[in-house]
């Protein structure tokens, strides 16, 4: 039902702006706890109640209560809404410009994971992990991040919050292996975004596979590809590094979100002693040790939320070489 500034309003019809949960939602269901890809974690808005709520006026303190909400999420998904102004005891409750459209609006942004919110935190650490020693085979290092509850893990994303995958490696160990996985990691890949509908990275260059079109909301217990690439470089053509990322549950009931780095060293090379005149390596077989650091880029308080929306633990899940 569409409304327009001057029309009334009854109980029945504030419950539909307040609790909705099928379209057209209501505030509760993207700000409150919500399901899905709604819900912010914000304190619920009552409901009239009676078996007549059409008959049940509606109280400024209501009206405002409502208003003031929408206010506080809009303020944090940065959306336009109508200029309203706070309604006092004994003015006549009726519909403000396009109350419907802005809900409309705000359980959209939210949907979408809130990409234009910037109250979100710049990064905060949240665990790295590091090969013990080189190697010339395949690194394997996973690390988790674990919400408190599934509702927070859904709420965190949903709010524009991210989980950033940021991998490198020590260089120093051979010179042009180095070189090759510190480009794959640093300059091709660069920090890899997991936001609530996809993800994003910074660095370019040789890309092999993406899937960065996936994000939390299209995670599962099994392994997702999120990007993978592989070595340009005269020799190591066969080398690789690959983020997964996967959960320990459906999303609903998730609450760990788990970010996997394989990365490959298939090409061979000739070993030098340590007295060789040609400048090379001592031995170029070994590839270096790799990092994998996971930051949090989470909801803040800043325009809107009660509060800001964390990672509860992090982990180290597996970390191999050979």
């Amino acid at each position: 039902m569409a409304y327009v500034a001057g029309d009334s309003i009854t109980g029945d019809q504030y419950n539909i702006f307040v609790d909705n949960s099928s379209s057209p939602f209501g505030y509760n269901h993207f700000a409150g706890t919500g399901s899905g890809e709604y819900g912010l974690g914000q304190t619920h808005i009552a409901t009239v109640q009676g078996g007549n709520a059409s008959a049940t006026t509606i109280t400024a303190s209501q009206w405002n209560t409502l208003l003031t909400g929408m206010d506080n999420i809009g303020n944090h998904t940065n959306d336009t809404l109508a200029a309203r102004t706070q309604v006092s005891a004994g003015d006549t409750i009726a519909i403000k410009s396009a109350v419907e459209a802005d809900l409309a609006t705000l359980a959209a942004s939210v949907a979408a994971g809130c990409t234009s919110a910037t109250a979100i935190d710049s990064g905060t650490a949240a665990g790295s992990s590091t090969n013990s020693g080189t190697w010339n085979s395949t690194s394997t290092i996973t690390r988790s991040v674990t919400f408190a509850d599934a509702d927070t893990m859904r709420h965190y994303f949903n709010a524009g919050g991210k989980i950033r995958v940021d991998p490198s490696c020590i260089t120093g160990i051979d010179g042009l292996k180095d070189d090759v996985f510190n480009e794959l990691t640093v300059t091709n890949i660069g920090n890899l975004d997991i936001g609530a509908q996809s993800s994003t990275v910074s660095g370019s260059g040789n890309q092999t596979t993406s899937g960065l079109s996936n994000g939390f909301h299209d995670l599962g217990t099994g392994e997702t590809s999120l990007y993978k690439v592989t070595s340009d470089n005269s020799g190591y053509t066969s080398n690789t590094v690959e983020i997964f990322a996967f959960l320990d549950a459906a999303v609903g009931t998730a609450v760990t979100l788990n970010v996997k780095m394989v990365s490959i060293d298939n090409d061979n090379d000739d070993t030098y002693t340590s007295g060789n005149t040609d400048g090379q390596p001592t031995n170029p077989n070994e590839a270096p040790r790799m990092t994998l650091a996971l930051l949090e880029l989470f909801p803040t308080d800043a325009q809107g939320l009660a509060s800001a929306i964390r990672v509860n633990t992090n982990a180290e899940v597996t970390n191999s070489a050979s």
